[in-house]
């Protein structure tokens, strides 16, 4: 068997980061050879029709040899993800017709307290 055997060892550090229904296990493992890689994995939390939930879970490994072109292509794509769409995050929880507040122009004559224009409508529905 080489030493990159997949076989789970006992983890020597490990981080853990919650994001919402993920949850990712940065945990640095030891090879046969006693040589340090870190296994990433995503752990994503589901919920049964009958209100039991699941996890799925995704691992990739990564050695030595990779650590330096992984973490700069790494940087380099969330660099370009950020310049692109900015750091807003736009989840699947937001409603469909969901839309960026936009600035809007300063007005110099704000409504009067009685002005039917400063009124918040109410719907007894509501209340």
């Amino acid at each position: 068997m080489s030493d990159r055997d997949y076989q789970e060892q006992e983890e020597i550090f490990s981080k853990v980061v919650r994001a919402g229904r993920r949850t990712y296990f940065f945990d640095v493992r030891a090879t046969k050879a006693d040589d340090y890689y870190l296994t990433i994995t995503e752990s994503k939390k589901f919920t049964n029709d009958d209100g039991s939930f699941y996890f799925k879970k995704h691992k990739i490994y990564l050695y030595k040899e990779d650590f330096q072109e992984f973490g700069d292509t790494l940087k380099e794509i969330t660099e370009f993800i950020i310049d692109k769409k900015g750091d807003e995050v736009i989840s699947d929880r937001h409603q469909t017709d969901f839309k960026k507040e936009e600035a809007q122009p300063a007005q110099d004559d704000a409504a009067a307290p009685n002005d039917p224009a400063s009124f918040t409508n109410i719907n007894f529905e509501d209340i």
